[in-house]
């Protein structure tokens, strides 16, 4: 278990300098011509509807602009705005997913069909990224249990993967000759997991189908977990008895584990975990005072058993 650093983390280390300076210059500019031309992901958002639900925050919402321009999702490129910029070309309809591996009834459901038979609920979750920054963003989803429910898992069946769409036609990052990443990517939970309750698959945010660069049409939300683990645009669903290939672990399993729980005890090789910057607040996007970052991201209550008897400084 390392120690607690205070020292903050340059925006510089996570995102380039170039990128973060021109924030206000793109969307001031560039989002509103990509929006006028019909281009812009968030044109493709409609209303969602949802019931209430019993998961709450009494925090401030991150803002609906923060929480759509400001995002991971490399298939677009390796730049918070590029998601924004570039992923109004992904076509999200018609879309299915193929849910398989050790079911006793495996099935491609396509999304019309999740979204008129598996009910939509709000819950307000916060979330982590493991660059130390976080969010709270009021999501639109279900339970993952309840998409694994239609397939029947197997007694045999331990791990749930996820698998996200190769597109490079559409999806500027996975083309070229030098990949930023090794496609597709994946990601996996344990069944137990992936059965919790506060584990949700994602159709939506702020009363809204999701953007593209959110994740559109579907993507996994997993509150306790720092934000890579939160595939997005899922394609597949495959359950397994052995643990599955994560993409930034595969990458560099040394900064990246298949668990990623938060854990501000833990820090990440290249800086602290202690505390966190709530994007949107304080003195702005890329300043002001940090937050304590807490156990699990402030759910250990509900998933701390989980992990009984676990080291959690060698299952990071």
């Amino acid at each position: 278990m390392s120690t607690y650093r205070p020292s903050k983390i340059a925006s510089s280390e996570i995102t380039p300098k170039s990128l973060y300076l021109r924030r206000r210059e793109f969307m001031g500019v560039a989002a509103g011509g990509l929006a006028a031309a019909g281009l812009g992901s968030q044109a493709l958002a409609a209303p969602l509807a949802a019931k209430p639900s019993i998961y709450k925050l009494d925090e401030k919402l991150t803002s609906k602009e923060d929480v759509t321009s400001y995002n991971n999702f490399y298939e677009f490129g390796t730049g918070k705005e590029d998601p924004a910029r570039n992923a109004g070309s992904l076509t999200t309809r018609p879309w299915s997913i193929e849910v398989g591996g050790l079911v006793a009834k495996p099935q491609v459901i396509d999304i019309e069909t999740i979204m008129k038979e598996i009910p939509m609920e709000e819950r307000v979750y916060r979330m982590r990224c493991v660059e130390a920054w976080s969010m709270v963003i009021p999501w639109i989803g279900f339970p993952v249990s309840a998409l694994l429910d239609r397939v029947e898992p197997l007694g045999s069946a331990k791990y749930v993967a996820f698998e996200t769409l190769v597109r490079p036609e559409e999806m500027q990052g996975q083309a070229g000759l030098f990949q930023a990443l090794e496609w597709p990517y994946v990601e996996g939970l344990r069944l137990d997991e992936a059965r919790h309750p506060l584990a949700i698959l994602a159709t939506g945010l702020y009363g809204e189908t999701l953007p593209n660069q959110n994740g559109a049409p579907i993507r996994l939300v997993v509150p306790w977990k720092y934000g890579f683990k939160g595939i997005k645009s899922i394609v597949k669903i495959t359950l397994t008895e052995q643990e599955p290939p994560s993409t930034w672990n595969r990458l560099q399993p040394s900064e990246y584990g298949f668990y990623a729980n938060v854990n501000p005890a833990v820090d990440h090789p290249r800086w602290s975990q202690a505390t966190e910057r709530r994007i949107g607040e304080a003195d702005g996007l890329f300043g002001g005072a940090r937050i304590d970052t807490l156990p699990f991201n402030g759910y250990a209550d509900e998933v701390a058993s989980l992990y009984a008897g676990m080291d959690l400084t060698k299952f990071y």
